[in-house]
């Protein structure tokens, strides 16, 4: 009996063995073809440096409106702090947060989209 049992253990693990074997094979296996880099022609190089130098400026452009959306909204902050501690009704709080919230829609309505980056042809 315990020969018998020791049988079925061995076989069942030796299948295990083989079932993990298996599917790490299955595993290894490229699942996407390879892309090989060619060579960009001058043309595609040089429009390629022009979208990435177009991207880097209007990136650049981004980050100045932000920075310079940043004051108006720390005074919106502070003022609705002030309003939010002086208001006394619910009514008032929600008057403030709105207001504040309006202030904050303004700043961000000066700012461009955020740019896309170029792709290599």
């Amino acid at each position: 009996m315990i020969t018998l049992k020791r049988t079925i253990a061995v076989a069942t693990t030796a299948g295990l063995f083989a079932l993990a074997g298996a599917t790490g094979a299955q595993a290894a296996e490229p699942t996407t073809p390879v892309v090989k880099k060619v060579a960009l022609t001058p043309e595609q190089k040089a429009a390629h440096e022009a979208a990435k130098a177009a991207h880097k400026a209007s990136h650049g452009a981004r980050k100045a409106a932000h920075e310079a959306a940043k004051p108006a909204i720390e005074s919106a902050r502070a003022t609705f702090k002030a309003a939010r501690d002086a208001a006394t009704t619910p009514e008032a709080k929600k008057a403030a947060h709105d207001a504040f919230k309006a202030a904050v829609a303004t700043a961000k309505a000066g700012m461009p989209a955020k740019p896309v980056k170029p792709v290599r042809p």
